[in-house]
């Protein structure tokens, strides 16, 4: 394979080289452990792929000899080495059968403060309490595929970085930006003092539905502040936001999942957008299509 100079062939799984990627299910020695190596572990293709367009750049890469081939075009876009090995040597490495055949580990970089993710934002997403990792990778996803800017985490968050968080997100964590607030909760207001519209979701019945709330607010900044499973926003963080608003619901059920209704918040935002657009309503009408 031409044009690839930094294949290295691997036979030995104590290699000193492939230690990035070593004891990934270890409780107290996986390298992601922000208080360890700190490193970000992207797995699969299409997330290694994420990663190398990102702002985090990878210092190695291990995997397959048919995943190296899949990758070849987006290699040459990094200088890390990537370590050809065996399933069979990678499963000794990493502690478990990695059916993706392709890792990559990178330096955690600065975090980016809450002024650098709004400067050029108009939806944000603003969580407090999110501390499931599988939630957070699909908040992350669901952002990136309706067009959100950013995300903000308040207090009691996981960590976005964590290779679950990672792998659920498609490697959207990597590319969608986010920072954490320094002064929780008094941050939205440094949000609102920039422009944007602070939403709080709640199931409470007496609030102004989401719909009704986002029809105001076409072409607006706006932020949209969810809360943990179970026990959803704090109150006092609640209090903070511009207004309270809800999906409604039937059946006896309450709320959602948090990344659903996270994704429902997020596609408020784009009907809107959408329906004040000249050209999409032309589309619309010429098709005979119907928002109704």
């Amino acid at each position: 394979m031409t044009g690839l100079p930094n294949v290295v062939d691997v036979d030995d799984p104590a290699d000193p080289r492939l230690d990035d990627f070593r004891d990934l299910n270890s409780i107290d020695r996986r390298p992601d452990l922000p208080t360890g190596k700190g490193l970000v572990i992207a797995e699969g293709v299409l997330v290694v792929q994420r990663m190398l367009a990102s702002r985090f750049h990878a210092r190695a890469l291990l995997g397959t000899d048919r995943r190296l081939r899949e990758l070849a075009d987006d290699l040459p876009a990094t200088t890390a080495p990537y370590f050809r090995a065996s399933a069979e040597v990678m499963a000794e490495v990493i502690g478990f059968h990695l059916n993706r055949g392709v890792l990559a580990a990178a330096p955690r970089p600065r975090e980016l403060t809450l002024d650098e993710v709004m400067a050029d934002a108009r939806t944000v997403a603003v969580l407090e309490g999110v501390n499931d990792h599988e939630n957070l990778g699909s908040v992350f996803r669901n952002a990136a595929g309706l067009g959100v800017d950013a995300v903000v985490f308040g207090t009691g968050c996981a960590d976005p970085l964590y290779r679950r968080a990672v792998r659920v997100s498609m490697g959207h964590a990597l590319l969608v930006p986010y920072a954490w607030s320094a002064a929780w909760p008094a941050d939205l207001n440094t949000m609102r003092d920039n422009g944007f519209r602070v939403l709080a979701m709640t199931p409470n019945p007496a609030a102004r539905t989401l719909a009704e709330a986002m029809d105001e607010l076409s072409g607006a900044r706006v932020a949209f502040l969810v809360g943990a499973e179970g026990p959803g926003l704090s109150e006092h963080t609640m209090r903070s936001s511009d207004e309270r608003v809800r999906i409604p619901m039937s059946r006896g059920t309450d709320s959602l999942n948090v990344a659903t209704a996270a994704a429902l918040a997020f596609y408020e935002r784009v009907r809107v957008d959408s329906a004040g657009t000249p050209h999409e309503r032309g589309s619309s009408e010429a098709s005979g299509g119907s928002d109704r």
